[in-house]
């Protein structure tokens, strides 16, 4: 899609269709559409009628609109004005966008205003909504794939064309982060027969490829063994898949800041001889939301070229049940020196992550950010609207917090202390991989921390918001929107 800026007299505009917001009151979200102009002489006409759509997300079409050199008028319901904010102007561009598919027109132009929100926020969001709702995975079917779009152009409306350099920058990130947000929706929909550990190694040597600052490194099973990553190794034990740690190192200030993200790379997950329930296991696919996540983050990365240093690292593999796989109560040594008691071999994911969280040590990150699919207790707590998130730094915490508002992907922020990581005592080992049943997330992030010692460390359990259910099953993209904010801060 080609996104453009447009300013002016709304009349005017020609184009293939108009978008136009409108409160449940009757009025319209912009100025250009206000009292005295012909687009309001259009809204009472049909208001008048009771053609107009009352409800968020209900849109209406006007062909030929008179005193418009539009060909169409679409009107897209915007809820209650003193409730219009970011999520609902993301909602009703999402809605329109819907709508423009089934159209002939092949350029648009967005009315759409949000109060207190800059050119910025206006064409960011609006283009990260509108190539939400584009998205599209068929690329596995052969029959009833989705038509190629009629809509080939998509304008942004200003009411001050000073704000088109904002608007600009605005379209060129929200861009960067919907490649980033469909790198990571592709990646975590292909079935485990596709995405397997070596494919998500060779996909990640392709995006390297694409940056010259960016370069990446794959480290086999052999290597983990010279490494010692025996928690890694204990995970994969049960599969015929070979496991891959992927790195992906992108330069962007040398000498300067390097945040480090580290995502859980599990491409599917039976949950090994502690063997998950059938239904729904489907969808252990997805367990390897994290690694899409942070892999996703990294294409957005490559295309904005931020001055920072990124360094990506990703534990790839299976979780299978076998003749060789790991049981319950097999003690392991961890790339840290540290030994762990697995009392539960569907309690995978730490184990994966703490060796990378090791691993990473060695590019002295002042910052790192590991993001898991990590435990259905977070579901419990937050639902699918929130990522979990744990850190002991208050400062950290704060800037992710910020980082989600922002880029309307939120976290909310969940304890981490003492008290749960007493449940990880174990009689034989160090410690254990599970404790309680109760506070599972927390506890899962206190393991996680006893191998961050001495590091600005985060993590992001996105196990209730990387993927949808149901009839709309299918990835989210989530959290890329968050950690490209959160580097673009950074830099």
């Amino acid at each position: 899609m080609q996104y453009f800026i447009r300013s002016g007299a709304t009349a005017r505009i020609r184009t293939g269709c108009l978008v136009v917001g409108l409160f449940d009151d009757g009025s319209s979200t912009g100025p250009e559409s206000g009292p005295g102009s012909a687009v309001d002489d259009l809204l009472k006409a049909l208001r008048r009628a009771g053609d107009l759509p009352r409800k968020a997300g209900e849109t209406l079409v006007v062909s030929a609109p008179d005193g418009l050199a539009a060909r169409r008028m679409l009107v897209v319901g915007c809820g209650k004005r003193d409730r219009y904010c970011i999520k609902q102007y993301r909602r009703a561009v999402g809605s329109a966008a819907r709508q423009l598919q089934r159209l002939g027109a092949s350029d648009a132009v967005f009315l759409l205003a949000t109060p207190g929100m800059d050119a910025y926020g206006r064409a960011r969001h609006g283009v990260e909504a509108a190539e939400d709702a584009f998205y599209r995975f068929d690329e596995l079917k052969t029959e009833n794939k989705a038509k190629d779009l009629k809509l080939k152009k998509l304008g942004i409306h200003l009411d001050d064309a000073k704000g088109r350099a904002q608007a600009a920058r605005g379209i060129e990130y929200g861009e960067a982060v919907a490649e980033g947000s469909g790198v990571a929706r592709r990646l975590a929909n292909l079935p485990a027969n596709r995405c397997t550990p070596s494919y998500l190694a060779s996909f990640a040597r392709k995006l390297a490829g694409k940056s010259r600052r960016m370069k990446a490194d794959i480290i086999g099973e052999t290597q983990m063994k010279k490494l010692g990553m025996g928690a890694l190794l204990s995970v994969t034990a049960g599969t015929d898949e070979p496991a891959r740690l992927i790195v992906l190192n992108y330069r962007g200030k040398p000498g300067g800041k390097t945040v480090a993200l580290v995502g859980k790379g599990v491409t599917f997950d039976s949950g090994g001889v502690s063997l998950k329930p059938p239904p729904g296991m489907d969808e252990m696919k997805f367990d390897m939301g994290g690694a899409a996540g942070v892999i996703g983050a990294m294409a957005a990365v490559a295309r904005l070229q931020p001055a920072i240093n990124v360094v990506a690292v990703v534990p790839a593999c299976e979780n299978m049940p076998s003749g060789k796989a790991t049981r319950p109560g097999d003690i392991v040594k961890s790339m840290s020196g540290k030994t762990i008691e697995i009392l539960n071999t569907d309690a995978e994911g730490r184990l994966i992550l703490c060796d990378a969280l090791t691993y990473t040590r060695r590019f002295r990150p002042d910052v790192v950010i590991d993001v898991a699919t990590l435990t259905g207790a977070c579901v419990i707590s937050l639902g699918h609207h929130m990522s979990g998130l744990m850190s002991k730094s208050d400062e950290l915490a704060g800037k992710l917090l910020g980082a989600g508002i922002a880029a309307e992907d939120p976290a909310w922020r969940l304890p981490i202390t003492e008290e749960y990581d007493q449940s990880l005592k174990s009689n034989f080992a160090d410690f254990a991989n599970v404790g309680s049943r109760e506070g599972g997330a927390l506890i899962a992030g206190c393991f996680l921390a006893r191998f961050t010692e001495g590091l600005e460390w985060a993590h992001l359990d996105v196990a209730g918001t990387a993927w949808r259910t149901g009839s709309d099953k299918g990835a989210t993209g989530r959290p890329v929107p968050l950690l490209v904010q959160f580097l673009l801060d950074a830099a």
